[in-house]
């Protein structure tokens, strides 16, 4: 099978890309010097001129600052883009996954929700991603949409769990943010998954990330005091140190709007034969591999 990704160097698209290529499949991974994402016609010109079994959209402007402080290139980079892909991959005949994000849900009453859950994004990251959620099914009803949340797992691309551990080993003090929920995901499970589906002919919007359902979605300080009880029991390090707990509505360093309950139900992948490991074992896998970087 050849793959098309765009955005193999972020956190998850290197994840992917390790992954067709442990497949063995065939891959094609443009730079931004090849393919330009803030330019529609060159996004679409480049699927048109290499036909792929599959198209991946794991590119973004994820940085909610970042798209504040320019939502042009949010807007662009983030629904133009994927759009243009999507109408492409219509004349090639192409599986298309794209990537989105549990930001775009209501985040005001805590629990899971599906993939037919109410959506109000907050900012302009998460309105540009429900806009290409929008624009892409428009374009190409037999798309894949598959929203992703709390990515870890990738010591090159340095997240939630990295960077506690990062400040740990280094004796920095401890906070994190407490009465924020979701699901923490592993990138390479996000590939795994991925690339099934990619294998499938399932349609429309999916949930990708850890957990089976049963477990009680995490904060922030859930994650990074699971992150630590792993590094401890690694010997990482000598004790569990203290972590403040923070107040989302405190955390003035934030100047985007971040929803608090977005723990997003995975029924549907599952129900596709596709499991996922729980949030504790996704916390543990992607500390053991920022431990042994």
């Amino acid at each position: 099978m050849k793959i098309l990704l765009f955005g193999a160097s972020g956190r998850t698209g290197m994840a992917v890309a390790d992954e067709v290529k442990r497949r063995g499949w065939e891959l094609l991974a443009p730079s931004h010097a090849e393919c330009d994402l803030e330019n529609a016609d060159a996004v679409a010109d480049y699927v048109l001129a290499h036909p792929a079994d599959a198209v991946v959209n794991c590119a973004a402007v994820s940085g909610l600052e970042s798209c504040a402080d320019d939502p042009l290139r949010a807007h662009l980079t983030n629904a133009v883009a994927p759009a243009a892909m999507a109408l492409a991959c219509r004349h090639t005949d192409a599986r298309f996954i794209h990537l989105s994000t549990d930001y775009v849900l209501d985040g005001r009453k805590p629990g899971y929700k599906g993939e037919d859950a109410h959506c109000r994004p907050e900012g302009w990251y998460a309105l540009s991603k429900r806009e290409g959620e929008l624009e892409v099914l428009d374009a190409l009803p037999r798309a894949v949409v598959a929203r992703v949340s709390w990515i870890c797992g990738n010591p090159h691309r340095p997240a939630l769990v990295e960077q506690m551990l990062a400040k740990a080993l280094a004796g920095e003090p401890l906070a994190a943010i407490a009465d924020k929920f979701s699901m923490p995901t592993d990138a390479h499970d996000i590939a795994r998954a991925v690339l099934q589906l990619a294998e499938t002919d399932f349609r429309g919007i999916i949930h990708i990330c850890s957990g089976n359902g049963e477990e009680a979605p995490l904060s922030w300080w859930d994650c990074a005091h699971l992150t630590l009880q792993e590094a401890v029991r690694l010997g990482a390090l000598p004790q569990l140190p203290e972590i403040t707990r923070q107040k989302l509505a405190e955390a003035t360093f934030f100047r985007e709007p971040r929803p608090r309950h977005t723990a997003m139900d995975n029924a549907r992948l599952r129900s596709l034969g596709i499991p996922m490991p729980s949030a504790a074992a996704t916390i543990r896998t992607a500390a053991c591999r920022f431990l042994q970087k």
